[in-house]
């Protein structure tokens, strides 16, 4: 049996290290995950009831067109039904745009480094990967830009980028989309859109109405902490829609999925509640950092890639003895982790186990 060739080669992602195989490995009754960019402040209360509502209903299958779930997220970014299409998580989003529109041979741009799955799917539907190194961690607009040709059909960017948590600006933005030809499409990943803070992040979703080719993916799993349900989704102008809805499987979320996540986004008490608390704990890691010493990139979502100046490995090894799991091996960042924000308690004890093992390597040294 031999698979498609466009696939051989294809590393399988590795998510972040489970929190019981953490403590049966290495015999730890607490441990702290900062790794996967969830949310430690859970879910809304009104998203728990409404799960527990489905339950009755667990042997009838899901609205395939996700009417309810439409009608919310529409009413609240203010765009039409058919702009919308929802996904097992933005990943599936992510698939499906690929499915849609790659063909073998095409072309597709990112950055490097950014979220692999932007590579992963277009690889897999036999596309040329175009990689743009990072400008100081942000997307180098201009080299992208330069890099498209007849054959290029998607450009990526992620925003803000995952791992280095920068943001490419709205002035920024509207300037390269208005240089990019109409019939390549730009998605706009912004899984992590609603931790931003800054006044001079893009309106994406507005820019829909200037420039038909752009496709914003977000997602229920980071700020609405519904990460266990995959629910997310892409909005953009209603015929490109119509053709990733093309390659959509039926009922591709779940009831409880849906479910959640209308209620999820009606709840923007919550919301603003958990953006609050991340600004406020992403705030005292970089204090942290600074006191420290050690550089990071500015940070947009609900992480920080902070440069801890020795093997990331060695680093990542030695917190999790200690209970801590962060996210270590960027190719282009090998003394680099990437720690999620989590509570305050959380940071606090993440801090003081990354000063013991700081303070260990001084010695050893």
């Amino acid at each position: 049996m031999k698979p498609k060739q466009s696939i051989i080669h294809l590393p399988v992602y590795q998510p972040g290290k489970p929190v019981e195989e953490v403590k049966r490995e290495l015999g730890l009754k607490d441990v702290i995950k900062l790794a996967s960019n969830e949310n430690p402040f859970g879910c809304s209360e009104q998203a728990k009831v409404a799960i527990q509502n489905e339950i009755a209903s667990s042997s009838i299958y899901p609205d395939s067109f996700s009417a309810a779930l439409t009608s919310a997220v529409a009413g609240h970014l203010g765009v039409e039904r058919n702009q919308l299409i929802f996904g097992a998580g933005s990943d599936e989003v992510i698939l499906m745009l690929a499915r849609a529109y790659i063909s073998p041979g095409d072309e597709t741009i990112m950055a490097d480094e950014t979220f692999p799955q932007y590579k992963h799917n277009s690889e897999i539907e036999g596309a040329v990967i175009i990689e743009v190194p990072l400008k100081d961690g942000t997307h180098d607009l201009d080299a992208m830009l330069a890099k498209v040709t007849e054959r290029t059909k998607i450009i990526w960017i992620c925003n803000p980028n995952n791992p280095t948590g920068t943001i490419v600006r709205q002035d920024e933005l509207i300037a390269f989309l208005r240089k990019v030809p109409s019939s390549v499409i730009v998605a706009l990943d912004e899984a992590y859109y609603e931790f931003v803070t800054d006044a001079a992040y893009p309106d994406s979703v507005a820019l829909i109405q200037q420039f038909n080719n752009v496709i914003v993916l977000r997602t229920f799993s980071k700020i609405y902490g519904l990460a266990a349900l995959r629910v997310g989704y892409g909005v953009g102008h209603a015929d490109l829609i119509h053709y990733v809805n093309q390659v959509r499987e039926p009922f591709n979320t779940t009831r409880f999925g849906q479910a959640a996540a209308a209620a999820a986004i009606g709840d923007q008490i919550f919301m603003q509640s958990c953006k609050d608390r991340n600004s406020e704990g992403r705030s005292y890691l970089c204090e942290a950092f600074d006191r420290l010493s050690l550089p990071y990139f500015e940070p947009h979502g609900n992480f920080v890639l902070v440069d801890t100046g020795l093997p990331s490995k060695q680093v990542f090894d030695a917190l999790l003895r200690k209970g801590i799991i962060a996210r270590a091996r960027w190719t282009y960042y090998p003394t680099h982790l990437r720690i999620t924000v989590g509570s305050m308690e959380q940071n606090e004890k993440f801090i003081q186990a990354l000063e013991e093992v700081l303070e260990e390597a001084a010695v050893l040294g």
